[in-house]
């Protein structure tokens, strides 16, 4: 759809165009891009969101139906009727989740929990088969299972005051003002009995979604990071310091408990009373205490995190081979957004060729799980990836090079990414100064002062506030180079236009004064902001991987080198342009426009494709060129291509219309002559 926008609106018209016309086409490409990107995201939602559902149903029977039953007998109608209730609403539900090879044995486990309920069986016995029924949904219907980054507890505690205090109490003894006559009474997270029995992922869930038949509504307003960083903190109300004091010390002195928490998914999901360790009741509730209080202690290392991404891709082999497509497509994009990705800057620092490498191979993976290939040869590309995986862990142990890696990877990456943005925006600034509109300068030097202004924010936020997610990342890029595409189709079209004889004379004569209004000032300001911002995103995230492995010295040397190449390179690009003639300023700024604009179109369906909002076909036999924007697959060629061709069409036909004035121009001159 954001194709066909482009295609038809930069040929219809390629010759009247204005600057607010550009503004309308990035408007109406942004909204239809974001309806396309909108519609794919609720298309995925409806399984997963119904999946968290059912298992939030699960785990409250676990911990609650001891409430209703003993010793086979109702001790508490109410409580009873509830269970039967939600047991009853779990079979249901998880018969209308869309079809996988898993789903029968789910319902038939739910079966088996609704008989349980329904003859009193013994507390243990349900809370067995509800969690069971728990992880086999999760792993059937994945989600995500814990933060990208470890809670801020200090904002947590804020949260908890200003909006859960009033009910569940200042301390979480549930005695808050609102908490009188309220029916069924708030959850005391002081309980330690009910502590136990609570995992944070199930915190997390009833936050998330609520409560039905409570007043716990729905906290979805917040952000994920702040809903994560409530069920971390009131799910440590319980404990005390000395649990916490001892929950250290087994931590340091137990190998096997370390080993055991390799990331944060592991400490959301344990709770003390479905503890798989060897550890007694005290130790369970010291160890919980402690990874809550601490959850940043489990950060992963690169080889705890290559371990991850393997395991992600075991378990997408295992769901394929089972014939669930889906779980298994889902688990292939998680280990490379959650399992490599977060590696991808400090390897790409040491070996570039094995980071590209490793990223083709995921995406081939995707596409031939995609396209429902034989098993074997799945399981042989999830092969070739941990082998892949196997050198990459070398060569990040190695520690060879680091001073040299970090101050090459700095300086490479900046220049890279900066110099596609400098490009475009000297080639504002040139036009300005050709134009005699320096009154419209501020706007360009606004926006890519805005943007590094914002990249230095986001630098604060990705290093002590949050950890920016793959899908997060990979779409921000992605839209960022769609939109700045569009753009630059528009304005290297109607900059071509202006370089054909005497075009840009009269032009300048006939409506400069009205093409550059304060509306149009605000799109340079906003096309300078986007193409600046992008490039800085990306880099950002870069360098703050990398300066997680130390060796600030060579990064910060290696930024301060690329900054001035980057310099140099804007002085002599503006000098240069001074001294061209104007036609000649415009057909080089066309020209160096439009294939900006394949190369950022190409940029942006590769990041998307990468965020997993796009489908990817592989092509082995085209050649992967990062500077270029080409990547491997049919359908960033494919747009590629049809850019291409927009802006070819488009020259073509200014170059005719050219010619046409040209000749009609010369024709009356003749007929004045004679």
């Amino acid at each position: 759809m954001l194709l066909r926008f482009i295609c038809k609106s930069a040929i219809a018209r390629s010759m009247k165009i204005s600057f607010q016309y550009v503004l309308g086409c990035v408007v109406a490409a942004l909204t239809l891009l974001a309806s396309d990107l909108l519609e794919a995201e609720e298309a995925a939602l409806p399984a997963a969101g119904s999946a968290q559902v059912v298992w939030q149903i699960l785990d409250y029977m676990a911990v609650d139906y001891a409430a209703a039953v003993d010793g086979g007998v109702v001790i508490n109608a109410g409580e009873y009727e509830e269970m039967e209730e939600f047991a009853a609403t779990a079979r249901a539900r998880i018969a209308e989740l869309p079809e996988t090879a898993a789903r029968a044995a789910l319902v038939e486990q739910a079966e088996a929990l609704v008989a349980a309920v329904e003859r009193k069986a013994r507390p243990d016995e349900v809370a067995t088969l509800a969690r069971g029924l728990a992880r086999a949904l999760l792993e059937a219907y994945p989600v995500v299972m814990a933060p990208s980054s470890p809670p801020d507890l200090a904002r947590a505690r804020v949260l908890y005051a200003e909006n859960c205090a009033t009910c569940h109490g200042a301390t979480g003894d549930a005695d808050g003002p609102a908490a009188e006559g309220m029916d069924p009474p708030p959850i005391a997270f002081t309980d330690l009995e009910r502590a136990r029995e609570r995992s944070v992922f199930g915190l997390y869930q009833a936050i998330s979604q609520g409560l039905e038949g409570t007043a716990m509504a729905s906290y979805q307003w917040m952000s994920q990071d702040d809903r994560w960083a409530l069920a971390f903190y009131v799910g440590s109300m319980a404990f005390t310091g000395r649990d916490v004091e001892a929950g250290k010390q087994l931590w340091e002195t137990r190998p096997d408990i370390r080993q055991t928490f390799a990331s944060l998914e592991d400490v959301t999901s344990f709770a003390p009373a479905s503890r798989g360790l060897a550890l007694d009741d005290g130790e369970a509730v010291a160890l919980t205490a402690f990874l809550r209080r601490h959850p940043e202690i489990v950060l992963p290392s690169p080889g705890g995190q290559l371990d991850r991404t393997r395991h992600i891709l075991g378990e997408a082999a295992r769901q394929y081979s089972r014939g669930d497509v889906r779980a298994a497509r889902d688990l292939a994009l998680s280990a490379y957004l959650d399992g490599f990705e977060p590696v991808e800057p400090q390897l790409s620092a040491r070996d570039p060729h094995l980071m590209r490498q490793i990223e083709s191979a995921m995406l081939e993976l995707r596409g031939l799980i995609s396209d429902r290939a034989p098993v074997p040869r799945v399981e042989a590309q999830i092969d070739r990836i941990r082998a892949l995986l196997d050198q990459a862990e070398q060569t990040l142990a190695s520690g060879e090079g680091g001073v040299w890696a970090g101050l090459v990877g700095a300086f490479t990456v900046l220049l890279r990414e900066g110099l596609e943005a400098l490009l475009i925006v000297v080639a504002m600034i040139a036009f300005l100064r050709k134009s005699k509109r320096a009154d419209v300068l501020p706007y360009v030097h606004g926006g890519w002062i805005a943007a590094l202004a914002a990249g230095g924010l986001t630098w604060a936020a990705a290093t002590w506030l949050i950890s920016i997610g793959g899908v997060g990342r990979e779409l921000t890029e992605g839209i960022g180079a769609l939109l700045a595409a569009v753009v630059l189709v528009s304005v290297g079209i109607w900059m071509h236009g202006k370089a054909q004889a005497g075009a840009w004379q009269q032009y300048i004569a006939d409506r400069m004064s009205k093409a550059l209004t304060r509306r149009s000032a605000w799109l340079l300001f906003l096309l300078a902001f986007v193409v600046v911002y992008r490039e800085v995103f990306e880099t950002i995230l870069f360098f703050v991987a990398l300066w997680s492995q130390g060796n600030g010295g060579a990064i910060l040397a290696g930024a301060a080198g690329a900054i001035a190449a980057l310099g140099l390179c804007a002085w002599a690009l503006l000098v240069y342009s001074r001294r061209l003639p104007i036609e000649q300023f415009f057909r080089y700024s066309a020209i160096l426009i439009a294939v900006l604009a394949v190369v950022l179109a190409g940029k942006g369906v590769a990041a998307l494709q990468e965020a997993g909002w796009l489908a990817a076909a592989p092509l082995t036999w085209l050649p992967r060129v990062e500077i270029a924007g080409l990547f491997p697959t049919a359908q960033g060629l494919v747009v590629q291509c049809a850019v291409a061709i927009v802006l070819v069409l488009a020259f073509w036909y200014n170059g005719r219309m050219s010619a046409r004035a040209r000749a009609s121009k010369a024709l009356a001159e003749n007929e004045r002559q004679h």
